[in-house]
């Protein structure tokens, strides 16, 4: 915990369940019923994302083993961010909730491939996987946290739009972090040396 490469990932990952499980996973299909889709049809959508995220997180570990995971990440939330930030001014129609289900669920859980090597080349392959532990309660907070703060924005406002807008500016600012993580050089010793 005291290092800078633990925060930035547990920062991205805060904001991964922020907008995953939280919001869209807790959110979409009531969001959905708001703006007239019934909820057979916006769990179908759920559904589509499910089929692009298994798509995408496959194609996310071969890429993670060929490119900079840092990189990736940064596209992965960007694309995520994007994404939320069209849902609510998308018209709702079946082409564009189609598009969003595309292009949310290829990112839906692509960000665990990167994040997991990144944890493995700052701590080590010892003491990675425990690490990564750690960061994934970051996940689960954020996901509780956007639980409450989605419910909030709709009985406030009356509606999800700027609950979605602000998870998509979390996206964004997720994806800057991720360019900042330095795994060059590692952030303690992960074995111990012989006398």
């Amino acid at each position: 915990a005291g290092t800078r490469v633990f925060w930035y990932l547990f920062a991205t990952f805060f904001v991964c369940g922020f907008t995953t499980n939280g919001l869209v996973g807790t959110h979409l299909i009531a969001f959905c019923g708001d703006m007239g889709i019934g909820e057979v049809q916006a769990a179908g959508l759920l559904s589509m994302m499910g089929i692009f995220d298994l798509i995408g997180t496959t194609l996310s570990g071969w890429l993670t083993d060929r490119y900079d995971p840092r990189k990736l990440l940064g596209v992965y939330y960007g694309i995520r961010g994007l994404s939320l930030i069209y849902l609510p001014y998308s018209g709702f129609s079946a082409t564009s909730l189609i598009i969003f289900a595309v292009l949310y669920g290829l990112d839906w859980i692509a960000t665990v491939p990167p994040t997991l090597r990144l944890a493995n080349e700052a701590f080590g392959d010892r003491s990675g996987p425990i690490v990564f532990g750690w960061i994934v309660a970051g996940h689960q907070i954020g996901a509780a946290a956007a639980a409450a703060f989605g419910g909030t924005m709709r009985e406030l406002q009356g509606n999800y739009e700027l609950a979605f807008l602000i998870a998509g500016m979390t996206a964004i600012a997720a994806a800057c972090i991720s360019l900042l993580i330095n795994t060059s050089k590692p952030a303690f010793d992960p074995e111990p040396q012989a006398a």
